[in-house]
């Protein structure tokens, strides 16, 4: 007979009990949990911290909110005892498209400047430019410059001459039929192409509801238009106007269709490879 035949099992009765393992659960706000030493049930309405420690607000039906230490197995949940942890910040989701709506390309260095360019009349045209297809611009190494006028065109082609590897595409304000921009942008060459909208300012270009209004004011002929709309609108100065504008604009989503359609076709013409 064996020895613990003989004396029967000697860890009989002394088994030892693993300690059971408290479950923790983050305490996302409206999660609802019970304070195990008062009672107190409430949901979860934000967190509080001091030099005791930190601590979770819990907001019981009738509005009342009382600060409790996280503290190990001090909740209940279901009737389950829990140890409540701060939720950690989930980490900011990248946007995979651009403001322009194109694949956004990550850890972009951008690309050495090509010798071909888009010119746009005026600063509020770059600036708007710039902050929908930015990204893509420096993907593609294009570079958009200021004429500060389209009476400039002329003697900046003159001066840059486009070939077939120094193209010009040239973003114009009211391009329509009859008008002098229309005048000033025929036979220009093949090497340089020439796109806008019909609107009389490029601020116009932006969708009323992104500025947070019903449509834009008609502005007499022979009065200043940015003047005028800021007058009509209450704005302020064209300055505060302009803000207005531009803090309105985050992806092409808040511009009108000619000037998405303009500009996209620039960028095309202007890196297309011969």
């Amino acid at each position: 007979m064996s020895g613990r035949d003989s004396y029967g099992d000697i860890y009989s009765g002394h088994a030892r009990t693993r300690k059971r393992e408290i479950p923790r659960v983050a305490a996302e706000r409206d999660l609802v949990a019970e304070d195990a030493a008062t009672g107190f049930c409430g949901a979860v309405v934000g967190f509080d911290r001091s030099y005791d420690g930190e601590f979770v607000k819990l907001e019981d039906r009738n509005g009342r909110v009382r600060l409790f230490a996280l503290r190990e197995a001090a909740f209940l949940i279901d009737g389950e005892v829990v140890t409540l942890v701060k939720p950690t910040a989930a980490a900011p989701v990248q946007p995979t498209r651009s403001a322009s709506g194109s694949t956004r390309v990550e850890g972009l260095k951008a690309r050495v400047a090509r010798a071909s360019r888009i010119w746009v009349e005026g600063v509020h045209d770059a600036a708007l430019v710039e902050r929908v297809w930015g990204h893509d611009l420096r993907v593609e190494g294009v570079v958009v410059e200021q004429l500060e006028g389209l009476d400039h065109l002329g003697a900046k082609l003159a001066e840059f001459q486009p070939g077939p590897t120094r193209r010009v595409g040239v973003l114009v304000d009211h391009l329509v039929t009859g008008s002098k921009e229309t005048g000033l942008t025929q036979g220009l060459g093949a090497h340089v192409l020439v796109t806008g909208h019909p609107y009389i300012d490029v601020w116009q270009a932006v969708r009323p509801k992104a500025v947070g209004i019903a449509a834009w004011p008609d502005v007499p002929r022979g009065e200043d238009w940015k003047t005028g709309i800021c007058r009509r609108l209450r704005w302020g100065t064209p300055q505060d106007g302009w803000r207005r504008v531009y803090n309105a604009v985050n992806s092409y989503r808040d511009l009108e269709t000619p000037l998405i359609g303009a500009v996209e076709r620039l960028i095309d013409f202007v890196t297309e490879q011969e």
